[in-house]
């Protein structure tokens, strides 16, 4: 299920624009931006996984950076890469592991600020559907639910699967994005299991509607699946965007990070009162409660670290022939070089 499609925050005209720089005099410190109007694509925005990205837009940082950023939400985050790749958007906002896939096809993106190092996937067993379950191996033949195929909910059921022995094609993979379609899709029995985010996951949960079998909602829980710190959710672009726009690169990282520095210190309370009422799923205890179980892995800094991104590398690998480790540069996958400026900015 897709939710709004849009969400627009418009400048009326230049001289609007002129007012931000004159009330966020930080603006001339940094280079003029090579693009102000910039089109976002973010697969599945009201899930906590994107949950920076939407403190960012609502508390109106990217706009205190001079940026006029239009999001465009996609069911998952292998939709929002094709808007990018098709041209009808400039960055997205997804899974680190999409630019190692790419650079995999000879497609060069990079990420250049970090929102999650913990993928906060959770993958879970419909207690309906199979009241029987015991092993990973139950799941051969069977109907999982994921954001939407090729999305990091797939890369990282399947990475789970593998481990039992398990191929891709031994089972059946089902697009349900990450909120009430969700929700719908498991409780109906269109589905056996899923791999998903919260605060969907945390729901069906609590309410028994599935077991638990693989969780990356916490770092503890991270390095049992991958073996190590997994980044998550960034901002990535083609590395031809970066290059040629490193001031509005900048200034998105700017914000990105301004946002990351507010949820350090927000309570729960502060939350609720800034997303949007549709992403509570009509439960605010069970948001509140989803919310802390993801807190800690929320970036702190927006930074990558070299030895998640090798963590990355290992785990695609792991399970998908067509990429080849040795062959992948890791270095051109993401930089820090704007996420420590942004981090210097907000020091104090």
């Amino acid at each position: 299920m897709k939710h709004p499609t849009v969400n627009r925050r418009t400048f009326a005209s230049a001289a609007a624009l002129g007012a931000v720089s004159l009330a966020f005099p930080a603006l001339r410190a940094q280079g003029k931006l090579e693009k102000t109007k910039l089109a976002l694509a973010v697969g599945g925005k009201a899930a906590f996984y994107y949950l920076p990205l939407t403190i960012t837009e609502q508390l109106g940082y990217f706009r205190a950076e001079g940026l006029d950023v239009e999001i465009s939400d996609f069911a998952g985050g292998a939709r929002a890469l094709q808007a990018v790749v098709g041209g009808s958007a400039d960055v997205v906002s997804g899974a680190y592991e999409h630019t190692i896939n790419l650079q995999s096809k000879n497609q060069m993106f990079q990420a250049f600020v970090l929102q999650g190092r913990a993928p906060q996937i959770a993958f879970g067993v419909s207690t309906k559907n199979m009241p029987n379950y015991k092993t990973v191996a139950d799941l051969r033949g069977k109907k999982i639910g994921v954001s939407a195929p090729g999305s990091s909910t797939n890369m990282m059921a399947n990475l789970v699967l593998s481990r039992a022995g398990i191929k891709p094609a031994d089972v059946s993979f089902i697009g349900v994005g990450t909120a009430a379609g969700a929700l719908a899709a498991l409780r109906s029995g269109q589905i056996d299991a899923m791999s998903n985010t919260d605060p969907v996951m945390t729901m069906l949960e609590q309410k028994g509607e599935v077991k638990i079998i693989s969780d990356t909602r916490t770092l503890k829980g991270t390095v049992d699946v991958f073996g190590g710190p997994m980044p998550a959710a960034c901002l990535y672009a083609p590395m031809d965007f970066v290059q040629k726009n490193p001031n509005t690169c900048q200034a998105l990282a700017n914000a990105i990070v301004h946002g990351l520095k507010w949820l350090q210190t927000a309570g729960p309370g502060d939350i609720i009162k800034t997303v949007p009422d549709n992403y509570l799923l009509g439960d605010r205890g069970l948001y509140l409660a989803s919310f802390n179980k993801v807190r800690d892995a929320i970036s702190l800094d927006g930074i990558i670290s070299d030895e998640a991104a090798k963590t990355a590398l290992k785990a695609l690998a792991s399970f998908d022939p067509s990429i080849k480790a040795d062959k992948i540069d890791l270095s051109k996958t993401y930089t820090n070089e704007f996420a420590r400026r942004a981090k210097d900015k907000f020091k104090a």
